[in-house]
């Protein structure tokens, strides 16, 4: 149901299933590899096989600095800030994408 409505909303989201592991789904996306092909969805499917994840070829990383060390260091989220949402949290997701839309955020902020 996700990816249809991805699909007709235009969103563009990824959806993976139990079969791809949470360590391949983050590092896909931070963008430090590439993405793997989506699962077929339509059908049931069996136990997951997992493989290893090898860390060759991955891009070096472009985030930034931490800020200078100050008497309180407190992280921000900025306009660009985006997440990452594990598991079956619709009421979350939802209620971030309404944020997002109140604020006429550009782009979403869940990934």
């Amino acid at each position: 149901k996700v990816k249809a409505a991805s699909d007709k909303l235009g969103l563009g989201l990824k959806v993976y299933g139990p079969e791809t592991h949470i360590t391949a789904v983050i590092p896909m996306a931070l963008g430090l590899m590439e993405h793997l092909p989506e699962p077929d969805l339509t059908q049931a499917c069996g136990p997951p096989v997992r493989k290893m994840i090898s860390g060759a070829g991955s891009k070096p990383s472009t985030q930034k600095p931490a800020p200078a060390p100050s008497k309180h260091t407190i992280v921000t989220a900025t306009p660009e800030t985006t997440s990452i949402v594990y598991g079956m949290q619709n009421r979350a997701v939802q209620g971030m994408l309404d944020f997002d839309f109140m604020c006429k955020r550009k782009k979403p902020s869940v990934e």
